[in-house]
């Protein structure tokens, strides 16, 4: 049979096949009139539901399957295989079970979920559907007429006649593909859609792959109807982020297919769907029969990127060897588990089991029929991964998947608020891989770890707490505390008394003996947590304890550090400081209470300023904003008033304190009382400045250079008078003996020759000097030069002082006297004759 083109030719196989099969069900041969009496007896009221209106609204469903049968919520009892009378050879007949009182519909629906039956199936091949004698009809319609022993019944789903309305309705695109949510249980957030086939049916609306989809494999129609849904899922997989996948079942009849791979690649590749997206699921009971094709065609699908499945797990023929044998990336557990889980003990633990087995054989497990977040809390707890069903919402038609992924949300089953009562959810099922995990974390956390039991006896213990306890884990065990650690029981016991009672007591500090060190204690911080089990009956106790002596001895010599600071802080004359990043003063020393007489409340914010004097608060203002927005360091002076009404000068310091991105987080600073100096400073500048006057009013030139390289450090008016220059400050002493000075005896004084030079680099005192000096102006005067060595404390010589005289007029007069005298003296007697 073409996969795609559903019917190869009139004279092919799945033709006959239909002509047949309409013969045989149809029953319209006169030996057979007994038989249609018989069915039409017993198939009319049934038939009676049969309305639009009789159709399910809301009925919850797990994921229905797309190729395959809709899926049931819960199994019951079925007929024999091979039920005495009934043809044993391969045909489809589907049974469900009937309720005694009242009767009901394959379609009938009430607010209660009632148990449902997933059609059993037996086989009979086209060959053998040859017109069956009276005799057989009528074992086969007593075997499965209602009776008041069985309450069994033939599920008439669609007639033969029927195939024709399906064909069209396949050709008109009727049966479409509808989206169930796939969440991810943890983070909430959307896995992908499985898809479902719908039959938007004129007169019955909307009809469930249970109803068409056995007629479609009688007739020959899934291929067809196969190769339409492909195109219309593939169409819509546009509209899907393509991080989502689709999940499709595979019937029995397209996994004996060996082409069902090659069409799927070359539908896909039309389509441009990438077959990663793709996840194919498989019925346990499609594995049952056929396996060698079933394997072969499973594997080729694996290989050409699509993901499989294992789906209804443990409802159907479950078999360890299809997990081993086929390439599952997936293990789907039924409805019926789920939605039985929170009140039955027995589904509870298969549902755990199951998640166990995916978990160890790294499968991703899917849960179907999630209807309340209680479902999906207890599965999230019990280790599931993925969910499906009405919680997150029922299947939509591909017209209403862009509306859904723009605006649906779900609730993760990880936020604590999404489950109040998780503390009643226990882990009942770990994988092997797991439980080696947990083991490894037990036994190599830094903290001992216990499980009590009710009568406080060890159950378990980790190798922390039997180091610490100074006794093997194996002396632990079957012991209670109170013979395991004698001496610490008393202080014990009130804990582990109101942990039995479900109260719980954390972070208890308790002190015990050093078994190395017997002159020192140890600190421990030990909690006591009740265990409960999944009824929330407290069954135990969880102990944990945490060696916190080093913690300890650190805090003790942190404090040691903290007091030898705080003493060093008030022996400081200065006044410590913290401010805000925009300058709030955060925390001072007390001692700015005893010097402004603010409180320490009173000085923190801007309280400060109430003490600055007047005049100085624009200025320190100023200058602290600019520091704010510049980050440079804070260095100024201002007065503030002590609480005895005097006004003293401070002068204040402050850095600031940067993370990691440069940003100020904190300000540090000091306050220093720098009064005493301010009034030496006065002092001192009165002092200089009446030096400078007497410096300035003495009628002799004075100039003053340090060593050692003659830099002249000041000067008197007196002195540029007389040297006819002006003498600038940081002068050197070699611009101003520039100009030609010369001895009595007219031979040029060089630099090094200046008393003032001699004063400075050998330390000379010298006696006044005449020399003939050339002034600034050219003209040349007579001057007198005396120096001498500067000293420091230590001796050194530090600088020199000149000190010189305008001796010009006197040295000129004395010159004319003396040629005056040389003029008027008498002359010889010689010069005479």
């Amino acid at each position: 049979m073409d996969f795609f083109g559903g019917i190869v030719s009139q004279s092919g196989w799945p033709f006959a096949f239909r002509k047949a099969q309409t013969q045989s069900l149809a029953v319209r041969r006169p030996t057979n009139r007994l038989v249609s009496k018989i069915s039409h007896k017993f198939f009319t009221p049934y038939r009676s539901h049969l309305t639009p209106a009789n159709y399910p609204k809301n009925k919850p469903e797990k994921g229905v399957p797309f190729f395959a049968h809709e899926k049931s919520a819960v199994n019951s009892p079925a007929l024999p295989h091979n039920p005495p009378q009934l043809h044993h050879k391969k045909t489809t007949i589907y049974t469900r079970f009937s309720q005694k009182t009242p009767a009901k519909t394959p379609f009938h629906h009430t607010k209660e979920k009632t148990p449902q039956k997933r059609p059993n199936k037996t086989h009979i091949s086209p060959a053998d559907l040859q017109p069956p004698t009276t005799n057989s009809l009528l074992a086969d319609a007593k075997y499965r007429c209602i009776t008041g022993k069985s309450q069994r019944t033939i599920v008439a789903r669609m007639s033969a006649d029927d195939a024709s309305i399906l064909h069209r309705a396949i050709e008109n695109n009727e049966i479409v593909p509808f989206f169930q949510p796939l969440v991810e249980l943890r983070t909430g957030r959307l896995r992908g859609f499985e898809v479902l086939a719908r039959w938007s049916h004129p007169s019955r609306g909307l009809v469930l792959p249970n109803d068409f989809i056995p007629l479609a494999e009688a007739t020959g129609l899934n291929g067809l109807l196969t190769s339409n849904l492909l195109r219309s899922v593939f169409a819509a997989a546009k509209d899907i982020p393509e991080h989502l996948t689709l999940s499709v079942n595979v019937s029995l009849t397209q996994l004996t297919d060996r082409t069902l791979p090659r069409h799927i690649c070359l539908a896909a590749e039309k389509a441009a769907f990438s077959l990663n997206r793709l996840i194919l699921e498989i019925t346990e009971s499609a594995l049952v029969d056929n396996t060698e094709y079933v394997y072969f065609v499973a594997n080729e699908l694996k290989e050409q990127g699509s993901r499989l499945a294992l789906d209804d797990f443990g409802t159907g023929y479950s078999s360890l060897r299809h997990l081993q044998a086929l390439p599952f990336d997936e293990l789907k557990i039924d409805a019926s588990f789920v939605r039985s889980m929170t009140h039955t003990k027995e589904s509870r633990k298969i549902a755990a089991a199951i998640i166990g087995l995916g978990n160890s054989l790294d499968l991703v497990t899917v849960a179907e029929g999630v209807e309340d977040q209680t479902h999906a809390d207890m599965l999230l707890w019990l280790g599931c991964e993925l969910g499906q069903g009405w919680l997150y919402g029922k299947p939509v038609p591909s017209e209403e998947l862009p509306g859904l992924l723009a605006a649906k949300s779900y609730t993760s089953s990880a936020d604590p608020s999404s489950y109040p009562d998780a503390s009643s959810l226990r882990l009942e099922a770990l994988p092997t891989q797991r439980l080696a995990q947990l083991h490894a974390i037990y036994d190599g956390v830094p903290v001992g770890l216990c499980f009590l039991d009710r009568n406080l006896r060890y159950v378990s213990v980790n190798k922390r707490l039997a180091i610490i306890n100074n006794t093997p884990v194996a002396l632990h065990l079957g012991r209670s505390v109170a013979e395991v650690s004698p001496h610490l029981f008393p202080q014990f016991e009130p804990y582990l008394r109101s942990a039995l009672r479900g109260e719980a007591t954390m972070g208890i500090e308790v002190s015990g003996p050093n078994h190395k060190q017997p002159d020192q204690l140890m600190t421990f911080l030990i909690s006591f947590q009740p265990a409960r089990d999944e009824v929330d009956e407290v069954i135990g106790v969880s102990v944990s304890v945490v060696d916190i002596t080093p913690r300890k001895q650190a805090e003790e010599a942190l404090a040691e550090s903290e007091d030898h600071y705080r003493h060093t802080v008030e022996l400081n004359p200065q006044i410590p400081w913290t401010a805000t990043p925009d300058g709030m003063i955060l925390d001072v020393s007390h001692r700015a209470e005893v010097l402004t007489g603010l409180t320490h409340q009173q000085t923190l914010g801007e309280g400060w300023m109430q003490v600055l004097h007047p005049d100085d608060l624009q200025p320190t203002l100023v200058a602290w904003e600019h520091s704010l927005r510049t980050g440079d360091s804070l260095d100024t002076e201002y007065r503030i008033r002590r609480r005895d009404g005097v006004w003293r000068w401070m002068r204040a310091h402050a850095s600031p304190r940067r993370d990691s991105e440069g940003e100020i987080i904190r300000w540090y600073g000091t306050l220093e009382d720098i009064d005493d100096h301010k009034k030496a400073e006065e002092a001192l500048r009165s002092s200089e400045a009446r030096l400078q006057a007497v410096f300035d009013a003495v009628p002799v030139g004075i100039v003053i250079a340090e060593a050692p390289g003659g830099r002249i450090v000041m000067s008197n008016p007196r002195a540029e008078s007389i040297l006819g220059r002006p003498m600038a400050p940081h002068q050197s002493i070699e611009e101003y003996t520039r100009a030609n000075a010369y001895r009595a005896d007219g031979t040029v004084i060089r630099a090094q020759d200046y008393p003032l030079a001699r004063a400075i680099l050998h330390g000379e005192t010298t006696n006044a000097e005449e020399v003939l000096y050339q002034r600034g102006d050219g003209s040349r005067a007579w001057i007198s030069l005396s120096a001498a060595p500067i000293r420091a404390i230590d001796n050194q010589i530090a600088g020199g002082v000149v000190a010189m005289q305008d001796i010009d007029k006197e040295r000129r007069e004395m010159q004319r006297l003396r040629d005056l005298a040389s003029a008027t003296k008498p002359k010889s007697i010689d010069q005479e004759k």
